[in-house]
């Protein structure tokens, strides 16, 4: 309390093993809560602790403590503390919640009349309870979809398209809903989808997965549905603040230098997986020249070396001028052709 107004409420419910302590126990234990969810306000200031269990009055200066007591008061020593009896009665805040009036009397439902009537005759007091039951029912989401179906000039569309066999990904159920393999069709509704996307990202069952959200590709499913999914996710205010990015940031891009003249920078690649030829080719050799733009395929074996290839290439473009510089691949990083050098030489 400050200037004889309360300032913070605190409780907390027992654990397991506090359930079998005994009263003293218990009392004290809510004594040692206090000073420690509020010791930003007591050090340097007297603090006044009011009890309705006497006896924690005296806890200082018991002679015979047992060891829970004895960490306790270490605990409690460590401010300029102050335990007052209070009594119950008398503390109408603290025991609002735990002296209701109307716990010691008997409750009996209006429809007993018998039963009150009885209670009546010998005075006994009674408390007539009114309930009141609120009940909204709202549709599902599968519901909402279905009537947006129906509305919807677009499915329409596809209907026809299922008649013609023109939409064979898509079907009709009995009751005419459309599904796309076995996914719900959802129209372009955008209070529909967020709705969707809202159960499956903000509830308290999913609780922010990430931009993993599987929940709504497995039972829904609507045109350019990963792409609105993942811009929902970037707008999400609650992902942004709270969910830290553990990759860092893109580099930037690093263009390739502007060639002088031809044959000095050459770009390469390997087209493999192809049908095994009388010769026993089953790959082609892509070789570009990146002044001229002029393509070169060569047919190759995928058991070819770095050697291999080397006398591949030395024998194609043997009686070129200029000898080329650096070379690109796709497939490892920008490298100098000192090999094909050597050998030209």
């Amino acid at each position: 309390m400050q200037e004889g107004r309360v300032i913070a409420y605190a409780s907390r419910q027992l654990r397991k093993h506090e359930a079998n302590y005994p009263t003293h126990d218990l009392e004290l234990a809510a004594v040692v809560h206090a000073p420690k969810i509020w010791r930003h306000y007591p050090p340097g200031n007297t603090c006044h602790i009011y009890t309705d269990h006497k006896s924690l009055k005296y806890i200082f200066t018991q002679p015979e403590l047992n060891m829970r007591q004895r960490r306790w008061l270490e605990l409690i020593k460590d401010y300029d503390t102050e335990i007052h009896y209070h009594p119950g009665k008398a503390n109408v805040v603290a025991d609002a919640l735990s002296r209701r009036a109307h716990c010691n009397v008997i409750e009996a439902r209006p429809t007993a009349r018998v039963i009150c009537w009885e209670m009546d005759e010998i005075e006994m007091p009674t408390e007539q309870l009114v309930e009141l039951y609120s009940l909204i029912i709202e549709p599902t989401i599968k519901d909402l979809v279905i009537v947006a179906q129906k509305q919807d000039p677009g499915m329409a569309h596809i209907r026809e398209g299922i008649d013609e066999e023109k939409k064979a990904c898509f079907t009709l159920d009995d009751q005419g809903v459309l599904w796309f393999k076995n996914r719900l069709v959802v129209p372009k509704d955008m209070e529909l989808r967020k709705k969707i996307l809202d159960e499956a990202h903000t509830s308290v069952l999913t609780m922010h997965p990430g931009s993993n959200v599987p929940r709504p590709k497995q039972k829904f499913w609507w045109t350019r549905m990963k792409r609105e999914i993942a811009k929902y996710v970037s707008e999400c205010d609650v992902c942004k603040r709270v969910k830290a990015d553990h990759l860092k940031p893109g580099g930037m891009l690093q263009p390739l230098n502007i060639p002088a003249w031809k044959w000095e920078d050459i770009h390469m690649d390997f087209v493999v997986g192809l049908p095994r030829t009388q010769k026993g080719y089953d790959s082609i050799w892509v070789i570009i020249d990146r002044f001229t733009k002029s393509a070169h395929f060569i047919p190759v074996k995928t058991c070819y070396t770095a050697a291999t290839s080397r006398l591949v290439f030395v024998s194609r473009f043997g009686n070129i001028r200029n000898r080329p510089r650096n070379k690109t691949d796709s497939r490892v990083r920008h490298t100098t052709l000192k090999p094909v050098a050597k050998s030209k030489e």
